[in-house]
């Protein structure tokens, strides 16, 4: 794993520190660029370098932005454990974890039609992965000091109802509820908190299709609509901003009309 810091000036020890997953486009880069602003020092993780030193290059126009870019497979323990040591050997500590990486491989295939080895991809990403970094994190947050920290998981409107033809995807979403729920009990005695946002529809290349039309449950093609990612990023930097007595343990951030309340 190669880990490359660029930096733009500013005292990196009067600074809270944030490891964001995913953090080469769509949500991630939105909420890095958010947390910057913020006054966050920047751990950029996710599968590819050039992305993430794009994110880093963006975050330039922050005042005192601090970036450190750290090519992370979240599948592989050895890799994750790696991240986490060259936060901590950069800054000292984390503050904060955003677990964003994600896949929806497979989604779009019925039931019957899904390769198991899809399914077992959608887990080790969603799933496996969101629970190594989370317990990378815990294990620092725990040991440092001052003790404590922060862990945001995404999950997804699918963590409360399913699309069609998404079971791989909607069921580690739920899986992830189940997480952050444990991490809430198990990190009380630490100061460690941690909540969950559930998104639907931010506008992200993901989320591109949805503004052509897409299968709903009826079994028709219809377009929906989205909303910012910006507007993401603005809640998950209020929810780290809390103090560590106060948590925002779930929360959902919806374009307004789409089909998600109700009958559609």
């Amino acid at each position: 794993m190669d880990a490359s810091e660029q930096t733009v000036a500013g005292a990196a020890g009067e600074r809270r520190v944030a490891v964001v997953t995913g953090a080469g486009s769509g949500i991630g880069r939105s909420v890095a660029l958010a947390l910057a602003e913020d006054g966050w020092s920047l751990a950029l993780a996710g599968r590819r370098a050039e992305p993430l030193a794009e994110t880093a290059a963006a975050l330039k126009g922050a005042e005192g932005a601090e970036a450190l870019v750290v090519p992370t497979d979240v599948t592989s323990a050895e890799a994750v454990a790696a991240l986490f040591a060259a936060v901590t050997g950069r800054w000292g500590r984390v503050d904060l974890l955003f677990n964003n990486a994600g896949s929806f491989a497979g989604g779009g295939t019925p039931v019957e039609d899904l390769p198991p080895e899809v399914w077992r991809s959608v887990v080790d990403v969603n799933l496996t992965g969101a629970f190594l970094c989370a317990q990378a994190a815990f294990r620092t947050m725990k040991e440092q000091s001052p003790q404590g920290g922060r862990i945001i998981n995404n999950g997804s409107i699918s963590a409360h109802v399913p699309r069609p033809h998404s079971v791989a995807y909607t069921a580690t979403k739920h899986a992830v509820t189940g997480l952050t729920r444990s991490l809430s009990l198990d990190g009380r005695p630490y100061r460690i908190a941690c909540g969950q946002i559930d998104i639907g529809n931010a506008a992200t290349e993901m989320t591109r299709r949805m503004e052509r039309g897409i299968l709903q449950a009826n079994g028709e093609l219809a377009p929906e609509p989205v909303m910012d990612a910006a507007d993401v990023a603005r809640t998950v930097a209020h929810m780290a901003s809390l103090p560590l007595e106060a948590n925002v343990q779930s929360i959902t951030v919806m374009a307004t009309a789409m089909p998600y309340v109700g009958r559609g």
